[in-house]
């Protein structure tokens, strides 16, 4: 860790030695021996199964269900309907804050989309809960069913994702595009796309009074609890959440869900606990997805292919009942310096669940369309597409005009391009083949992603035997966060690792923050460090007061923490353990609380985000149009890297969804019924190992001293945000054809 200012803090830590370096994962070993705990994991003594009857039609309402058969079959306990169930202390509908999401939960007979909870069937058995369900037969009074971007008239939206600006509007962008030399104009179109973690979401609830506990997984386990805690009416601090593991998340699990509250009414109902865990379908409107866009972009260059206006405009959906717009125009905000521009969005409404959070909101659904439109003007000017981009390269955050709190993109676009080969590149489509008479691509994209810091808390302890403890209720998705944040906390308190013991994965925990918005380990890092910090400083008071101890009277000139002991700064021979000062103190343990949060005064002047560029190479079959991509190479600059190894596994992840957003993934509607047809992992496409190319990733060093105190931006989204350009890009680079509907499919290839 950078030392601490003597005239602002005596303690000084070390330079860490935990830090930086590519650990193993520390739960490696309980997940390849499947003995990690997530939340369906768990079975309470006298626990019941719970599962959900789901609609299948978007809209109407439901007249009748076979309640008597359910109830007959043998087994099942009880029927929740809208009018057999617990009451709630608030209205579902009532939204308490930005963060609060409407969801279904058996308010009334009303239906809203496919798949929505129309009945939940608890048995002593998984089986006689699911056969009770298919006995309810339900009947509707439906209407016809709302679908896609077209589905009904367009609204401008009052923001866009959580608290955005509908609009941004930088210089005239008519006026640059009416002096343009060259003007070029396209829509481009993004499917819907839905959260496939491995781990469906589950709840596990169990009832004690007024006391609850659930094990559920969650992004965000104390903003969870507060949203419990005021829709049954009890105090936040009867509930107990835990979710240890997460098998994937991808902001999902950012917010309970209709599903998860359902889990904890049948307990109540039923007085006892009761799990229920989705079905692979069932994940497919409950609980977010990213919604499709139409984005129409125009942009003009001057006589010397230097962007004059982008006009970037948006359309997305929402559903009928709540508020959720997909800010893709804003990935024009950021990237390339030009003279105006303009971003806008408009919305309609459909029945579907409502769209929500998904890994890289906005920016992989703008990035996609933007980083095509960058390379169409290219071709258009005749440059080459990494020129073009260094040409329009931006010096200062161009919607804003901000200074950038570091930025490394051309180092990103130097190393990539060299790992990558770049300088090898055709300009003209459809003029690389291989041995074997392959068409053969070769595309490129720019990645970004703004680097977030949100609140939380940490609580940092050292022990008599001089071990130590950091406690924080973090989240661990899969990405590593238990690994990188125990290497923060070790360095913080001055050990090596294996002497601290790292607890998290609870609400009764210090509040960890959200797992989000690539700003876990930044937001959860810092609140460690400075607990860290904190707790040294009290022992470091403790032993410079002390006139026993070697360290008296270094108060002024300050102290080093260092492997279980603190040394005098100037003179580093003179020293003492953690146990001599605490025993000599007479102390078991001595504590500290501290908060991480960003700095306004920071987000203010600076303007604050992650960089990257990545290249494919797809190769693509003339005469049958089948694509596969040969290879990939990503180069990210992300501030400080706390661990390399989970690093690069999250940007290997981002690369291949990017693969998966140009090339797979989409869900289809059946515009008369409203029902996701391919609500399954058979059809719905996502890559597999034989889609997956050779990866490479590079990181950038990148110093970064305003964006937060350890340097720390965050890689969990961005590797998708220029992956999925790069590859559209790569396959026109091939064929010679623009596809700007995504996925990109053969017979557009062929036509």
């Amino acid at each position: 860790m950078p030392e601490l200012n003597p005239t602002q803090n005596p303690v000084h830590m070390r330079h860490g030695s935990n830090i930086g370096q590519p650990l193993t994962r520390r739960d490696g070993i309980l997940k390849v021996k499947g003995q990690a705990e997530y939340a369906a994991d768990h079975h309470p003594k006298g626990m019941l199964f719970a599962v959900i009857a789901n609609a299948s039609i978007a809209r109407g309402r439901v007249t009748s269900l076979d309640i008597a058969a359910a109830k007959a079959h043998p087994g099942v306990i009880d029927v929740m309907t809208s009018s057999h169930k617990p009451k709630l202390a608030i209205d579902p509908d009532i939204k308490t804050n930005p963060f609060v999401f409407r969801m279904e939960v058996l308010q009334s007979d009303e239906i809203r989309y496919a798949g929505q909870s129309i009945a939940v069937v608890i048995a002593e058995t998984l089986e006689a809960a699911t056969e009770g369900a298919a006995l309810l037969s339900p009947r509707y009074a439906a209407l016809p069913a709302r679908v896609g971007l077209d589905a009904g008239e367009s609204f401008e939206p009052p923001v866009v994702g959580v608290g955005n600006p509908t609009a941004h509007v930088h210089g005239d962008v008519e006026a640059g595009l009416a002096a343009a030399a060259k003007t070029v104009e396209a829509v481009y179109e993004t499917p819907p796309q839905y959260h496939n973690a491995m781990e469906p979401h589950a709840v596990v609830a169990s009832w004690d009074g007024d006391r609850l506990s659930i094990d559920t997984p969650s992004q965000a386990m104390v903003m969870a609890r507060a949203r419990v805690a005021e829709l049954f009416g009890i105090p936040a601090e009867n509930i107990q959440i835990r979710s240890p593991f997460l098998g994937g998340g991808f902001g999902s699990k950012g917010f309970l869900t209709g599903p998860q509250i359902l889990g904890v009414m049948a307990a109540r109902l039923v007085g006892k606990p009761v799990k229920l865990v989705l079905r692979r379908e069932q994940m497919y409107g409950p609980v977010g997805h990213r919604a499709p866009t139409r984005q129409r972009l125009r942009m003009g260059v001057d006589g010397d292919g230097r962007l004059v206006a982008i006009d970037h405009h948006a359309r997305t959906v929402s559903s009928s009942y709540d508020d959720f717009y997909e800010p893709a125009a804003g990935a024009s905000h950021t990237l390339y310096a030009s003279r105006a521009i303009r971003t806008t969005h408009d919305a309609v409404r459909v029945d579907t669940g409502t769209p929500l959070f998904m890994r890289a909101p906005g920016e992989a659904t703008g990035s996609i369309a933007l980083e095509s439109m960058i390379d169409e003007m290219a071709f258009a000017c005749g440059i080459d597409p990494l020129d073009f981009r260094l040409q329009n390269y931006a010096e200062v955050e161009p919607i804003t005009g901000k200074p950038f709190s570091s930025k490394a993109l051309r180092e990103c676009y130097a190393q990539g391009a060299a790992r990558f080969g770049w300088d090898k590149r055709r300009l003209a489509p459809r003029t690389m083949r291989d041995e074997s008479g392959l068409l053969v691509g070769w595309g490129m994209g720019t990645a970004t992603f703004p680097a977030l810091m949100f609140m939380a808390e940490a609580r940092a302890a050292i022990r008599r035997d001089g071990s130590g403890v950091m406690e924080i209720g973090a989240h661990d998705m899969g990405q590593g966060a238990w690994t990188a944040l125990a290497q923060i906390a070790a360095d913080g308190l001055g050990l090596d690792l294996d002497k601290v013991e790292f607890r998290s994965g609870t609400s009764d925990l210090p509040d960890g923050g959200i797992a989000g918005g690539s700003a876990h380990t930044a937001t959860a890092g810092n609140a460690i460090h400075n607990a860290g910090a904190a707790v040294i400083a009290k022992l470091a008071d403790l032993a410079t007061k002390d006139e026993r101890s070697p360290l008296f009277g270094a108060g002024n000139t300050g102290v080093v923490a260092r492997d279980g002991r603190l040394h005098r700064r100037d003179d580093e021979s003179r020293s003492e353990s953690y146990a001599d000062i605490l025993t000599r103190a007479g102390l078991a343990e001595i504590d500290a609380r501290a908060t991480g949060a960003a700095d306004p005064a920071a987000q203010a002047e600076y303007a604050m985000h992650a960089h990257g560029a990545v290249f494919a190479e797809v190769k693509v079959d003339p005469d049958l149009g089948q694509v596969r991509v040969t290879r990939m190479v990503g180069a990210f600059a992300a501030g400080r890297i706390i661990n390399p190894r989970m690093v690069q596994s999250q940007l290997y992840g981002g690369m291949i969804w990017g693969l998966s957003f140009a090339l797979h993934e989409e869900a289809i509607t059946d515009r008369r019924s409203g029902r996701i047809m391919n609500a399954n992992l058979a059809e719905y496409h996502i890559p597999v190992n034989a889609d997956v190319p050779a990866l490479d990733v590079l990181t950038v060093d990148e110093h970064d001293p305003h964006v937060n105190a350890l340097g720390i931006k965050g890689v969990g989204e961005i590797g998708i945000t220029g992956s999925a350009g790069a590859v559209a890009n790569a396959v026109w680079h091939a064929t010679g054809v623009r596809v700007r509907r995504f996925p990109i499919r053969i017979d557009e290839l062929l036509t």
